[in-house]
């Protein structure tokens, strides 16, 4: 995803009830909602299991084989819903305890984005990535639901306010998700990552955090997205500029392309039911078999790759056509990922 990954820091947070409170309210609320479930085998081979073989550590790290071995904080935070989602406490505790003794920032309640075990400091670049924090708080809120632990729930609320206060910012008139702590605003513009925006997740933080800004989150992205629609096939491209008086345009230091992260626009769209955001993309992708739609477009040229989408990014089309899937596991890391976010989402 994204390249975002993981880092660690020698004085990282333990997850402990030092830093979980008691149940509450909101623990009650989150209990009373089944949570996804993911099947122990998915669909067309589709496994927790294999996923779990090769690519969560002993130690519950999540490995990149694709990437050098490193890992992410959105890595992470898709170990513990697929995990949480096939009702794998082991795994999914384990996943828990090396995302927070190796990534927690000291400083707020967020978590470092890459982690390198080749560098003499695995955590070098202390920047988060939002939508690894966000999927961490959504995972957790799920598997209160499921386990009943009163202290996912609150670890959940203080990353997800923690996002709130310090990840949400007005610009152009909208409030909009920043993509990380530094490094992605100027004077002119701010610069925004669509994929980022993970619609289930914001829906439940509606019911779990700060309902007013959460629910303006959502108004003003929807509507922000829907104005991200650029070329003749009315695509959003990975990187996303918004000027200070609200204008859209693909990034400027980024390949204009829909490709590795923009895949996820559509799914998160699919799965928590915005059907208008989807409509360009799904008009894009049926008129070529799946298996010739290629990994990235240019929006403003017309360029496209010269290769197909992975195994993980079918299966996004898949789900979202609503065509069945019959690719097995993908032995790459982010492929596999997208192959279990596309079938894990009820």
């Amino acid at each position: 995803m994204a390249g975002l990954a993981i880092a660690g820091c020698s004085n990282a947070r333990t997850l402990d009830d030092r830093t979980l409170t008691s149940e509450n309210s909101s623990t009650q609320n989150l209990a009373a909602v089944e949570p996804t479930t993911l099947p122990a085998t998915g669909t067309n081979g589709v496994s927790w299991a294999t996923f779990k073989q090769r690519f969560v550590a002993d130690d519950g790290r999540i490995v990149d084989n694709g990437n050098g071995d490193v890992s992410h904080s959105e890595g992470q935070s898709y170990g513990l819903l697929l995990s949480q989602a096939a009702g794998d406490r082991v795994a999914f505790d384990k996943i828990l305890g090396w995302t927070e003794a190796k990534l927690a920032r000291p400083d707020v309640p967020l978590y470092v984005w890459r982690y390198d075990p080749r560098s003499a400091n695995p955590v070098a670049d202390r920047n988060n990535a939002t939508d690894g924090d966000l999927l961490i708080a959504y995972a957790l809120a799920e598997a209160t639901k499921r386990w009943h632990e009163p202290r996912y729930a609150a670890r959940s609320r203080v990353i997800v306010d923690a996002i709130a206060t310090r990840l949400v910012k007005t610009v152009g008139g909208r409030m909009i998700l920043l993509p990380g702590l530094d490094g992605f605003s100027t004077a002119a513009r701010t610069t925004i990552n669509p994929c980022y925006y993970v619609w289930p997740a914001l829906d439940l933080f509606v019911k779990t955090g700060n309902a007013a800004v959460w629910r303006q989150v959502i108004t003003d992205g929807e509507a922000l997205i829907a104005a991200s629609q650029f070329g003749a096939h009315r695509l959003p491209t990975d990187w996303i500029d918004v000027s200070n008086v609200g204008a859209v345009s693909p990034a400027v230091d980024k390949p204009p392309r829909f490709g590795f992260d923009a895949i996820r626009v559509p799914l998160y769209a699919n799965v928590s039911g915005r059907n208008a955001l989807v409509v360009p993309i799904r008009t894009f992708w049926r008129q070529l078999p799946v298996e010739r739609i290629p990994a990235w477009t240019n929006v403003i040229t017309g360029q496209v790759a010269e290769y197909p989408l992975s195994t993980g990014g079918q299966a996004v089309v898949n789900r979202v056509l609503g065509t069945p899937s019959t690719h097995v596991l993908s032995t790459d890391y982010y492929a596999a990922a997208l192959q279990c976010l596309a079938e894990v989402f009820a």
